[in-house]
């Protein structure tokens, strides 16, 4: 088991170095001059000359590169260009938003999509099995943005259960931080919701269909323990699921955030992409890339516990 940590690991942190590496020269590839966005169009080029040298830009790409590579590995990530302040500052605000919708969102995934998932398939050809199947074309035929704008008009206007739009701190008040956050949490978790409860179905029909489950049942085992096994020989798939949702969301939140107004990570994509400010998006891109790699490194070891076989592969 250790060295197939180890292994997880490694690969992580190679994979974290690769994405960072691409994401620094893609960022100054696609926003080009960042003084042209950051000083407008009124700009002159003294003006201009002046900002580039102010920001350590005028010097080669690849000793701009070494000198933020190196500082961000300590987790500096540098100042921002727009607001003069520490990125990291700047994450420490926004971060904590984004992540708490986008864990809501995947707890609500994993909850009710378990339950479907695990009824539905114990039930194939059932009215709940067909009910998940159709729930599940409509809600992929469904656009996001216009379920939130539902969600809102329903629970927030008419019935005046949640906020409209905004974000109130944890530390402030628990209960108005979890109605803030469950508008957008579901918003974000109808998709996942079908997503693991589909998988989860169609691994639990295929586990039901093995040797060793007939085997269970002609011994005398009870449903209730028969079916803990199937759940746990069918769960590696719609973990897997659970994980990759879990990195969809935080890409997905950007709109979700538009919409409901919400201070996180994805408002400071879209503000730091319009005006140029490239430490931002880098340190926006790294964070990013560490949770992947760190939801990817836990799946890999509790898949690893659950299914000896995953080790020796």
């Amino acid at each position: 088991m250790l060295r197939f940590t180890v292994k997880r690991f490694v690969s992580g942190l190679i994979l974290l170095f690769v994405i960072t590496v691409a994401s620094f020269f893609l960022c100054y590839l696609a926003i080009g001059d960042p003084t042209v966005a950051l000083l407008g169009d009124t700009a002159t080029p003294a003006q201009q000359v002046a900002l580039r040298q102010q920001l350590g830009i005028d010097r080669p790409i690849l000793e701009q590169f070494w000198d933020w590579f190196r500082h961000a590995a300590t987790g500096d990530f540098g100042t921002s260009w727009r607001y003069s302040r520490p990125v990291n500052d700047e994450l420490f605000l926004k971060l904590p938003v984004t992540l708490s919708v986008v864990a809501f969102a995947t707890l609500i995934s994993a909850v009710i999509g378990t339950a479907f998932g695990l009824l539905a398939g114990l039930r194939p050809g059932s009215a709940i099995d067909r009910a998940v199947k159709t729930c599940a074309v409509v809600l992929f035929a469904l656009p996001g943005f216009w379920v939130s704008f539902v969600l809102v008009i329903w629970f927030a206007i008419n019935l005046r259960w949640f906020p409209a739009v905004g974000y109130l701190p944890i530390d402030q008040s628990f209960g108005g931080w979890l109605r803030s956050i469950t508008l957008p949490a579901v918003a974000l978790a109808l998709g996942g919701i079908v997503s693991v409860a589909e998988q989860l179905r169609n691994s639990v029909v295929r586990v039901s269909g093995l040797d060793f489950v007939r085997t269970l049942r002609s011994r005398g085992l009870s449903g209730r323990r028969v079916n803990t096994h199937i759940l746990r020989n069918a769960s590696p798939a719609a973990l897997t699921v659970l994980a990759l949702q879990f990195v969809a969301l935080l890409g997905g939140a950007i709109i979700v955030e538009a919409i409901f107004s919400l201070p996180g990570i994805g408002a400071l994509t879209t503000s730091a992409s319009n005006s140029g400010d490239i430490p931002v998006l880098l340190g926006i891109t790294v964070v990013s890339v560490v949770f992947v790699v760190i939801v990817n490194f836990l799946l890999d070891l509790l898949l690893g516990l659950i299914n000896p076989k995953v080790r020796v592969q």
